[in-house]
């Protein structure tokens, strides 16, 4: 397995795996955030392979030069064999690449679950962002 940038051709089986992964409300609210992060950086938002199939993906958006972690998903059949790490890290080091001031976990109703993944990393508690509405790529 191996995290690369998202590229043009990767759309259709993101999306799929998007309209796998989450529930409808998320799916929705996901795809228009996806698109405007694509079109405003489109190297915040990267893919997990697997033998050539993407397996997961991770949406990440900078606000205010502080990295936000939108949106992490992996198909369920791939989940906890560490991908999900993969793709936190992988967008972590993109952060510090640009020298944001803070890293912070976007926390919905759409994505509890996957929070204590994020504790493990070492993120804690105040590192979570609950007021998400505000984020340009969700407010547009």
């Amino acid at each position: 397995m191996y995290v690369r940038s998202f590229q043009l051709s990767d759309y259709v089986p993101v999306t799929e795996l998007l309209g796998t992964v989450l529930s409808d409300d998320c799916y929705e609210q996901t795809m228009l955030a996806f698109g405007r992060q694509l079109s405003w950086d489109s190297d915040l938002v990267l893919v997990a392979v697997e033998e050539g199939e993407i397996v997961g993906m991770i949406i990440g958006t900078i606000d205010n030069n502080k990295g936000y972690y939108y949106r992490v998903a992996v198909l369920p059949e791939y989940q906890r064999q560490g991908i999900g790490q993969s793709l936190i890290h992988g967008l972590k080091q993109r952060f510090e690449h640009r020298h944001v001031t803070k890293i912070m976990v976007t926390a919905d109703e759409h994505n509890e679950k996957v929070l204590p993944l994020y504790e493990k990393l070492g993120y804690a508690a105040t590192d979570f962002f609950r007021s998400f509405q505000k984020l340009s790529i969700v407010a547009g």
